[in-house]
């Protein structure tokens, strides 16, 4: 049944506050773009992004149209200027209405994109909860599912001591394409450093050892020591694209070993890149992003301060950084997930849709573990046992 689409609803701010927007060049965009037809003209089946072209395809009868929408250029934002709106862009809101363009039923979800559960039609924002940030710029599927269904049945016969029904979540359940948000953010960092610098420098040690007689001997080495010496210096570096993972819903570790992506592969974001996949929604907000994004500056700048130091060996006491020019922008990358159960909990495998790279988490089987630690020592007391017959002949 098409439930139609909720009125809206009046804002509840004054209206001085509804009135005055901040400035278009520092304020990321909200609300979403045009709405896309994706039923294809020549049968009528919904038509699907395919991965690695820039059009979307019918998989009935094959037919092709021109992916559209964007604007053409891949905004960033500065982060300041966030900062400062009066009431900030919030992650952690309800659910949005979404509308099939298929068979027009609607429904609420916390997705940013998906299917619909009648039909397989393409789900499309019809409201967009109040101060979402949208994307910016998508990084394309470049795999298709039936690869990618591949390297990670791949994966999952090669885990060594994996159960076995783990074997047959290759063959029993299906990957699904999903975009996942990705903050990326710039910055010009000036940092004062305070350390230590240590130059080696070698001494001689005289020691006693047995001669092997009854008696001793003396001898001498040659020792490396370390002299510390005072350090302080300024070091300057500019960022760009630090990457931090946009959404909770997926462990941060997998995404991250997933990579390297793509980025100049990112394209300004359209619509139709979603077409036929789905798109978590960021709970992540940009300022945790960027608390996460100074921590891995961080990791770098000290790298920065030792090499400053210089000498043999380094040691940083402080840092005090300062952060300029700062810049964010929202960006989606594509991944292929697949999430399967086993002994009452959800594990989770990602398939990099760009490079076909697979990073899971997987349960290990206590009774092959103890099966092979038991070959092993049968193992081990056979050899042993060869050994002392052989030394008895």
């Amino acid at each position: 049944m098409t439930v139609p689409p909720p009125l809206p609803t009046p804002d509840p701010r004054p209206a001085a506050e509804t009135e005055t927007p901040a400035p278009p060049e520092t304020q990321p965009e909200t609300q979403p773009e045009t709405q896309h037809n994706y039923t294809c003209p020549n049968c009528g089946a919904q038509t699907a992004y395919a991965p690695g072209t820039t059009v979307l395809r019918c998989p009935t009868c094959g037919a092709e149209q021109a992916v559209t929408g964007g604007d053409g250029s891949v905004d960033e934002h500065s982060y300041d200027a966030w900062a400062a709106l009066p009431a900030k862009p919030i992650a952690t809101i309800g659910a949005q209405v979404v509308q099939c363009k298929n068979c027009g039923a609607t429904t609420e979800t916390d997705a940013f994109a998906g299917a619909c559960q009648f039909c397989g039609g393409v789900l499309i924002p019809l409201t967009q909860p109040e101060g979402v940030i949208a994307p910016e710029a998508v990084v394309p599927f470049a795999l298709e599912k039936r690869p990618a269904n591949d390297a990670f049945v791949k994966w999952v016969r090669s885990r060594w001591f994996a159960p076995g029904a783990l074997k047959k979540v290759g063959s029993t359940e299906s990957i699904k394409g999903t975009y996942v948000p990705h903050w990326t953010y710039d910055a010009h960092t000036e940092t004062d450093y305070t350390g230590q610098r240590g130059e080696h420098y070698w001494e001689t040690e005289t020691y006693t050892v047995s001669d092997g007689k009854g008696g001793t001997r003396t001898e001498t080495r040659q020792v490396q020591k370390t002299r510390w010496y005072p350090a302080a210096g300024h070091v300057a570096r500019d960022f760009d694209d630090v990457l931090v993972l946009g959404t909770s819903r997926i462990a941060p570790e997998l995404v991250a070993k997933a990579g390297p992506w793509p980025l100049p592969n990112a394209v300004p974001y359209a619509a139709d890149y979603l077409a036929g996949y789905s798109a978590l929604r960021y709970d992540v907000d940009p300022d945790a992003g960027l608390a996460n994004a100074k921590q891995q500056m961080a990791a770098v700048i000290e790298d920065d301060c030792e090499h400053d130091i210089g000498g043999d060996e380094q040691r940083v006491s402080s840092m005090n950084t300062a952060y300029a020019s700062v810049m964010f922008k929202l960006l989606l990358l594509p991944l292929w997930i697949a999430s399967y159960v086993y002994a009452g909990k959800t594990f989770q495998v990602v398939v990099n849709a760009n490079t076909g790279a697979v990073i899971g988490e997987r349960p290990y089987s206590k009774l092959k573990i103890a099966l092979a630690v038991i070959a092993g020592l049968i193992l081990a007391a056979a050899i042993i046992t060869v050994i002392v017959l052989a030394k008895r002949r």
